[in-house]
C-alpha cells in the first residue's frame, strides 16, 4: 500500500521513521512519500519537503513566513491528490496538519489517520470539531488522552503506548559507552555534564538559550553541553552563545542525556526523553510579554502543566519555569537543587519510574502499524 506522511518537526521525524519501519514489517509492499526529515529519508521512500521549511512558531514568525507556509500547504495538498495514496498519516503539528486533514476529507476519499494526536486538551479545544469531521482514526501516545477524547468528547481513539519509550530503550541497548569514552570521542572536558536542550526551532533557541547559558555558566565544576537540533546550523547557535563556554553536539541528544547529571530543557518531547534517561531536570520556556502570558496560562489554558512529565504524572514532578517565572535567578536556584540536594534528586527519579509505568509496555510503533494495516484492509475508502 501507499502511505503519505506529513511531519512538521524533529520529534515527529523520529517518531514517523519508527512507524515507517513498523509498517514495512506489516506490509512488505509499503511505499512511502512524505513531508518529513532525515530519519524518514533513511527509511526510504520519497521526501517531497523537509520539515525545517515548515517549522515556524509564534505569531510574528508565522506571519513573516506566511507566504512560504501557504505555498508548502498548497504543494502538500496537490501532491497528495496526484500520488493518490491508500492513507494519509499526519504526525502531530496540528496548525498545518489539521488543514491538510480538512482538505483530504473534503476533496478525496483517502482516509486520514492521525498518529500522535493534537494536544487540544491544552489549547484550542474547539478543534475537536475538526478532528471528528476530518480524521478517520486517531492514535494517541499519552494515556490521559483516552478519557479526554472518549469520555469528554465521545470520540473513540486508539492508545498505542508511547514511542519515546521504544526509542530510548532501543538506544540504550545499542549504546553503552562509558563517560570517559564519551568525553574522549567528543573532545569534552573531564567534568560532569549539565545538558542544555533549548528546543528544535530557531525561535525557541533564540528565546531560551541565552538565559539558560547565563544560569548554568556559574556552575564552574560542570561543563555545559548543548544538544544541537537537526537542521539548525552552528552559525545560528553562535549568535546566542557569545563568549559562553559550551560544547555543541549535533545528533547526540540521547548520548548527552545518557551522561548528564542535570538538564535545562524546553517543553516538548525532550522533557519525557530526559525523564526516561533518569536525568534530573528543570523545564524552561521563555515567552515574550511574560506576565501577560502567565495571566493567560492561568486563566485560559485547560491544563495545569506544560511539560509531558508533569502532564502524565498529573502533578508537579519537575519544576516548570515558564514566561515570567523563567529568570536566570530561578534557573540557578533550581539547578542548585538538582545538583546538590540528594533527597530532591531521589524523589524526582522515583516519580520518573512511576511515569514509565503509566506509559505502558514498549512496542508502540508496532502496535500502531498493525492496527493501521488491519483497518486499511478492512475498509476500502477510495473510489
Amino acid at each position: 500500500m501507499k502511505y503519505y506522511l506529513v511531519v512538521g518537526e524533529a520529534s515527529g521525524d523520529l517518531h514517523a521513521s519508527r512507524l515507517m519501519a513498523a509498517l514495512e514489517t506489516e506490509d512488505p509492499e509499503a511505499d512511502f512519500r512524505f513531508f518529513g526529515g532525515d530519519y524518514m529519508v533513511s527509511m526510504g521512500g520519497k521526501m517531497v519537503k523537509h520539515y525545517k521549511d515548515l517549522a515556524y512558531m509564534g505569531f510574528i514568525p508565522v506571519m513573516i513566513h506566511l507566504p512560504v507556509i501557504l505555498a508548502n500547504m498548497k504543494r502538500c495538498k496537490e501532491d497528495i491528490v496526484a500520488w493518490n495514496p491508500d492513507v494519509v498519516i499526519l504526525v502531530d503539528y496540528p496548525g498545518f496538519n489539521l488543514n491538510i486533514a480538512k482538505f483530504v476529507h473534503a476533496k478525496t476519499r483517502i482516509p486520514v489517520y492521525y498518529y500522535i494526536s493534537p494536544k487540544i486538551w491544552a489549547w484550542k479545544e474547539y478543534r475537536i470539531k475538526n478532528i471528528k469531521r476530518d480524521v478517520d482514526e486517531l492514535f494517541s501516545i499519552l494515556p490521559f488522552e483516552v478519557d479526554f477524547f472518549e469520555k469528554k468528547h465521545n470520540y473513540p481513539i486508539h492508545y498505542i503506548g508511547n514511542p519515546t519509550v521504544d526509542e530510548v530503550a532501543s538506544f540504550e541497548k545499542q549504546h553503552s559507552i562509558s563517560f570517559d569514552e564519551f568525553v574522549k570521542i567528543n573532545q569534552l572536558e573531564n567534568k560532569p555534564i549539565i545538558a542544555l536542550l533549548a528546543g528544535s526551532r530557531k525561535q525557541e533557541i533564540k528565546d531560551n538559550l541565552p538565559d539558560m547559558l547565563k544560569a548554568a555558566a556559574s556552575f564552574t565544576g560542570y561543563q555545559l553541553v548543548l544538544g544541537g537540533a537537526p537542521g539548525i546550523m552552528t552559525d545560528y547557535y553562535s549568535r546566542y552563545i557569545g563568549k559562553n563556554k559550551v560544547k555543541i553536539l549535533f545528533n547526540q541528544t540521547y548520548q548527552i542525556l545518557q551522561h548528564a547529571d542535570a538538564a535545562l530543557v524546553t517543553s516538548g518531547t525532550a522533557t519525557l526523553e530526559t525523564a526516561l534517561f533518569q536525568v534530573p531536570q528543570v523545564v524552561c520556556y521563555h515567552t515574550p510579554i511574560g506576565k501577560f502570558i502567565s495571566f493567560l496560562r492561568r486563566h485560559l489554558l485547560s491544563v495545569k502543566y506544560i511539560s509531558l512529565v508533569n502532564l502524565i504524572a498529573n502533578k508537579e514532578v519537575v519544576r516548570e519555569l515558564v514566561a515570567d517565572s523563567m529568570t536566570v535567578a530561578n534557573m540557578r536556584t533550581e539547578l542548585t537543587q538538582l545538583l546538590t540536594n540528594k533527597g530532591y534528586q531521589v524523589k524526582m527519579l522515583s516519580e520518573y519510574k512511576n511515569i514509565v509505568n503509566c506509559l505502558g509496555d514498549s512496542g508502540a510503533p508496532q502496535r500502531a502499524a498493525h492496527l493501521m494495516v488491519t483497518l486499511l484492509k478492512k475498509t476500502d475508502y477510495k473510489l
